[in-house]
């Protein structure tokens, strides 16, 4: 028997569980939960994600940023070895 049989005395039945929910989520058969998120869930994730994502572009390419990131790399690139 292998540790993936079911009937395993060690652990199997464990994992056969693991298997039988992942199997239940994929096919859509949640017992009693949420199937996942809606629509509206991943739109919301994806303008969040958006604009995470432009507060930091601005963040990045401000002046203080742009100069302090110049100057640790001029310092990098200028050190003796």
């Amino acid at each position: 028997m292998t540790s993936l049989d079911p009937a395993s005395p060690r652990g199997g039945a464990r994992t056969g569980g693991v298997f039988a929910r992942a199997r239940d989520r994929l096919s859509g058969r949640l017992p009693g939960g949420d199937a996942g998120m809606t629509t509206s869930e991943y739109a919301m994730g994806t303008i969040a994600a958006c604009a995470f994502a432009a507060v930091l572009y601005q963040v990045i390419t401000s002046d203080t940023v742009s100069t302090a990131l110049e100057s640790i790399i001029g310092k990098a690139l200028s050190a003796q070895f």
